[in-house]
């Protein structure tokens, strides 16, 4: 019962993903602005200024690793 459980709240491993969804959140930034969303286009910047910066750690990191 305890080994069950826990595998369904087990945290599934990280895939690498964060490069590609911070080019998608730069894509819609570039889109929003263009169209004149100013809000959109800065929350999506600052996602992707998120997401870029967990991709350098997590590469930096899996160098030395």
């Amino acid at each position: 019962m305890i080994a069950e459980l826990s595998t369904v709240l087990a945290v599934p491993p990280l895939q690498g993903d964060f490069l590609w969804y911070a080019l998608v959140f730069f894509a819609l930034a570039i889109v929003a602005g263009i169209v004149g969303f100013q809000e959109v286009a800065g929350i999506s910047m600052g996602v992707a200024r998120i997401f870029v910066a967990i991709f350098l750690v997590l590469a930096i990191v899996s160098l030395f690793l």
